[in-house]
């Protein structure tokens, strides 16, 4: 059986995700496709505007045979870090024949350049890098100035400034670095950019679009801060939701609205606060990414703490992202620190592969994952004799993410808390 995997985060599902599995069938010839979505937590630094088990409904229901969920370390982390805990996930599962990645260039051959060129970092690349670093650049422009006048390519620039490249780029390089038989495509993204937020026309609208006409329906404390004060009816958003998403997804949206999403960045104030009153500047910068001059920055503004979202922006700097921010602190929430990282990266990154959801006419599938795998397939939490100390505590920040999310729907909505071990993998 030909496989092909896909690296997802369905946040959420829409006509643009069909289109990526219909076209990596078509491009790889796969007989299968395996889906690795990310869980509660999502790679620009934020949470996930659903659930992961109701994503994971809504793309099964779609038609994607089986998901299993990236460890929210690697699904948090910077585009290096998700895509090598992405990668080592697929290749430690010993079936997985391609991946197919979503791109703005589409141009596999000059992504496949530019990753080779920061794998390799031969020395040219490298005397260009600290010499655009003494010049005062933030790490990712200096890199981006060094890979251009190394490439000598005019199209560099361009090519580094968009999300889906830089994340194709960091899977090319991880699989080189692997020496890994895995065969590598990409689809150039059509229609809407990933920033993109007015719906298309043509029925392939972002998912940063979506979520924006999702915020319609949101929290007033999320409507006051989106400056969005005459909330129209779900209906009327659905209505205009129905060319963008499949039928599945209307319907799961219309059941599961305010009783499981839409959840913000912002819902995770009061909990944020919180940590921020247990830590020091010292403390901090035990957490992945946060440096010793952001850590600073966070306690000097400690008491202007109003919101999350107030927060990433009173912190950003002309070199510093609000998205980078949010990243920071959500590894701060979950307690996600350097040390940690540095022990998944020693260990070979990935130490399981939990399912979350398959459809029933997909056992062949499951049944082929569980014979070539060479680590623990998870279906339950409380399977974990074949896991190392490593695979443990990776395991414990998945369950300690995925709690405090739920924590977080449960005051909001007023409903019952699900304990993670409660959780069932999803069948449709």
């Amino acid at each position: 059986m030909k496989v092909v995997g896909l690296i997802t985060e369905y946040n959420p599902f829409h006509n643009g995700h069909l289109y990526h599995i219909k076209k990596a069938r078509e491009i790889t010839g796969a007989d299968a496709v395996l889906v690795l979505m990310s869980g509660n937590f999502v790679q620009r630094g934020a949470p996930a505007v659903m659930p992961k088990h109701l994503r994971t409904e809504i793309a099964l229901g779609a038609g994607v045979p089986v998901i299993l969920e990236l460890p929210v370390c690697f699904a948090v982390g910077s585009a290096e870090y998700f895509a090598a805990g992405a990668i080592s996930l697929f290749e430690k599962l010993g079936c997985i024949d391609a991946i197919c990645f979503g791109s703005e260039c589409g141009d596999l051959e000059i992504l496949t350049r530019i990753a080779h060129a920061a794998a390799d970092e031969p020395e040219e690349y490298c005397l260009a890098l600290k010499d655009a670093l003494r010049k005062g650049f933030s790490f990712p422009r200096a890199r981006q100035a060094a890979l251009g006048s190394y490439l000598n390519d005019d199209r560099i620039d361009a090519v580094i400034e968009q999300p889906n490249n830089i994340l194709g780029i960091e899977y090319i390089k991880a699989l080189y670095q692997k020496k890994s038989p895995i065969k590598i495509y990409t689809i150039k993204r059509i229609v809407s950019g990933y920033h993109d937020e007015h719906l298309s026309c043509e029925g392939y609208s972002s998912a940063s679009a979506i979520r924006k006409l999702l915020a319609y329906t949101g929290s007033s404390l999320h409507l006051e801060a989106e400056g969005l004060f005459d909330e129209p009816a779900l209906s009327e958003v659905l209505t205009r939701l129905e060319n963008q998403v499949p039928p599945s997804c209307i319907r799961l949206l219309e059941e599961m609205h305010r009783s499981r999403y839409p959840v913000y960045a912002n819902d995770f104030s009061l909990l944020f606060k919180y940590k921020l009153l247990t830590e020091t500047a010292d403390s901090l910068m035990r957490y992945m990414d946060v440096t010793e001059e952001l850590a600073n920055r966070i306690i000097r503004h400690a008491n202007d703490f109003v919101s999350f979202d107030q927060f990433c922006d009173l912190l950003k700097t002309r070199d510093v992202t609000h998205t980078r921010i949010s990243r920071c602190l959500f590894h701060i929430l979950l307690g996600i620190t350097a040390d940690n990282m540095q022990e998944y990266r020693d260990e070979g990154f990935c130490q399981y592969a939990r399912i979350l959801g398959f459809r029933k006419d997909s056992t062949h599938l499951l049944s082929f994952l569980k014979h070539h795998s060479g680590i623990p397939l998870l279906t339950k939490l409380t399977q974990t004799n074949g896991l190392s100390s490593t695979g443990l505590k990776m395991l414990k920040q998945d369950i300690f993410a995925a709690n405090l999310y739920e924590s977080v729907i449960t005051n909001k909505f007023k409903i019952p808390f699900i304990n993670e071990y409660w959780q069932q993998v999803v069948k449709i």
